[in-house]
């Protein structure tokens, strides 16, 4: 029962406070604005191919992978809100001297941790189930208007949401890991932000130039997070051989990114004197 109380309070942490929900908020105007102007954009593409070419754009996917594509977004580019979520149910404990208490109610430390990581899964979840609600909303709305196929009646599309907010659900335990390796608020925040928007889609980029960095660039977090979604646009800017592990194997690098990084904080920064 102990394990259980832990769980609703790391719950009740979080619903106190204002961040869940202006996370929230961010994450569904970054979704709205990406998958509905991308579909928009792709449906005018794709019934002006030739007004498209002469734009530049001359890399069109076909009409029934515009669907995932637009509605992977919410994953693509959402991810980093699960992340910076359970990096700061984690810094904001060290920065609010909030941890003594809480050691002090549970002195097992491992437990307070593990209940973060638990209640962290449920809530990335829950911010993948409003990042899809809105991709899907969104850009099936714009693919209806240019009569394209939303691939709403495929088992195949709802099968890609699922992973997609599974994948969701991953990353917000890479905060929890993070956050625990990282104490300090703004260096997390300054890492999040500096990786999965920056440092990250160059390396990918980088990666996918020949076979053998494709290979290993394959393994970085976002390719690993696509590779289990589905579908990214990510794979349209890659210049090189595409490569790509199977999405049971994308899910399991998450997961193991999320364990490790939370087992080495627990095991270290976790266990310092809070006062």
């Amino acid at each position: 029962m102990s394990v259980l109380r832990a769980i609703a309070s790391e719950f009740q942490k979080t619903f106190t406070t204002r961040m869940w929900w202006l996370l929230a908020i961010l994450l569904v105007a970054y979704v709205a604005f990406l998958a509905g102007g991308l579909g928009t954009f792709l449906g005018w593409a794709s019934e002006n191919p030739d007004a498209a070419a002469s734009a530049g754009n001359t890399q069109i996917p076909p009409g029934e992978f515009l669907a995932p594509l637009i509605y992977s977004f919410a994953s693509s580019v959402g991810f980093v809100f699960p992340v910076l979520l359970g990096a700061l149910a984690v810094t904001g404990e060290f920065r609010h001297k909030t941890l003594t208490p809480t050691f002090l109610a549970q002195p097992n430390r491992s437990l307070v941790l593990g209940a973060k990581f638990a209640s962290q899964l449920v809530m990335g979840a829950g911010l993948g189930v409003i990042a899809f609600i809105t991709s899907v909303g969104l850009g099936a709305a714009a693919l209806s208007a240019f009569g394209l196929g939303t691939g709403l009646d495929d088992s195949d599309t709802w099968a890609l949401i699922a992973r997609g907010v599974l994948a969701m659900a991953l990353w917000a335990t890479i905060g929890v890991g993070l956050g625990s390796l990282v104490p300090n608020q703004v260096a997390t925040i300054v890492i999040v932000i500096a990786f999965t928007q920056f440092l990250e889609p160059v390396l990918r980029l980088a990666a996918s130039l020949n076979s053998v960095t494709a290979n290993i660039g394959q393994f970085l977090p976002g390719a690993a997070s696509d590779a289990l979604v589905g579908a990214s646009f990510y794979s349209l800017a890659a210049v090189g051989p595409g490569q790509s592990l199977e999405w049971w194997q994308g899910g399991l690098v998450l997961l193991a990114i999320g364990v490790i990084a939370t087992v080495i904080g627990g095991a270290t920064t976790w266990r310092r004197d809070v006062t």
